[in-house]
């Protein structure tokens, strides 16, 4: 490869980290006006079926090798990360605003590092460890306002907990997707685990909890702009980045949704952005970035 066309394809990974951070961070603001009319649990299942049919292009010439382990990682990453966890985030949407749950999603990286360390055997040099604290005090904050005079549960935001339980289970799906991908093409493991969850999570609505599918035709371009572009896409243009940078500079960059995420809710919501917003997003990212300098890994997560 000339100089020339390596640094046209890094050129492209950085555009393309950069579209899927503005993607991924455009979810909440997205959703929030869905979940007000949609039921969450119908609209999560629309969504992950609609990335599945996305992503089968992408997908279809790769195999998926039999084995008792592979079915048992698919079952539990596709539970994971495409029932319970989008399940968590859209019901708690309901009530926190788009910019919350904007912020609250650096907490993916939190918890998968903290997986990690706890069940894989990664672990942290000291850098690891001032950036995930970093991260926790960014949650800490959105969740409480810094309210802790006569501090009791009652104070705490339920709905942004579910937004943090959320993002557990997306950390648990990262942890046991990368076993996978060790062996299996990501976008396979990304259509199956959209497929079944998606699935899933349309019986659950449906049949176990007797949702109607009461969705109003001007609801359809949104739902599925959510799942192409807020999911789909986003994960397509990640890999995209992956191929062209290391992963380090991918990963910071598509931290960045946070933010493109606030922006977003200010503007499209009319979300007012309040200084304890501003002050966790700076001490998330500064988080996500510490976590991803080489220095903060012993073995890198």
């Amino acid at each position: 490869m000339g100089l020339t066309q390596k640094y046209g394809c890094e050129r492209f990974g950085y555009i393309f980290a950069i579209l899927a951070a503005i993607m991924f961070g455009s979810v909440s603001t997205m959703a929030k006006p869905l979940v007000s009319t949609v039921n969450p649990l119908l609209l999560s299942s629309m969504i992950y079926l609609i990335a599945a049919a996305t992503l089968t292009p992408l997908a279809q010439k790769q195999s998926f090798p039999a084995s008792k382990k592979n079915y048992l990682l698919i079952l539990a990453i596709s539970l994971c990360g495409a029932t319970i966890a989008p399940s968590l985030f859209f019901v708690g949407l309901t009530h926190a605003s788009a910019s919350d749950a904007a912020l609250i999603a650096n907490g993916e990286v939190f918890f998968s590092v903290l997986l990690a360390i706890a069940f894989f055997k990664e672990r942290l040099g000291k850098i690891g460890y001032v950036a995930t604290a970093l991260i926790l005090a960014g949650m800490i904050i959105v969740t409480t306002d810094l309210n802790f005079s006569d501090f009791t549960l009652e104070q705490l935001h339920y709905q942004d907990m579910l937004l943090i339980l959320s993002m557990l289970f997306w950390g648990i799906d990262n942890n046991l997707s990368r076993i996978l991908a060790q062996k299996i093409n990501v976008a396979k493991i990304a259509q199956i685990k959209s497929a079944t969850g998606g699935a899933i999570l349309f019986g659950i609505a449906v049949f176990g909890f007797g949702v109607p599918l009461n969705v109003q035709i001007s609801q359809i371009p949104p739902i599925l702009v959510l799942g192409i572009v807020g999911f789909a896409a986003s994960l397509y243009f990640f890999m995209q980045s992956l191929k062209r940078i290391n992963t380090v500079r991918t990963v910071l960059i598509f931290s960045m949704s946070s933010v493109f995420g606030l922006a977003a809710a200010s503007i499209f919501l009319q979300e007012q952005v309040s200084w304890y917003q501003i002050l966790a997003a700076g001490i998330m990212i500064f988080g996500v970035y510490l976590m991803n300098r080489k220095e903060s890994a012993i073995n890198p997560v």
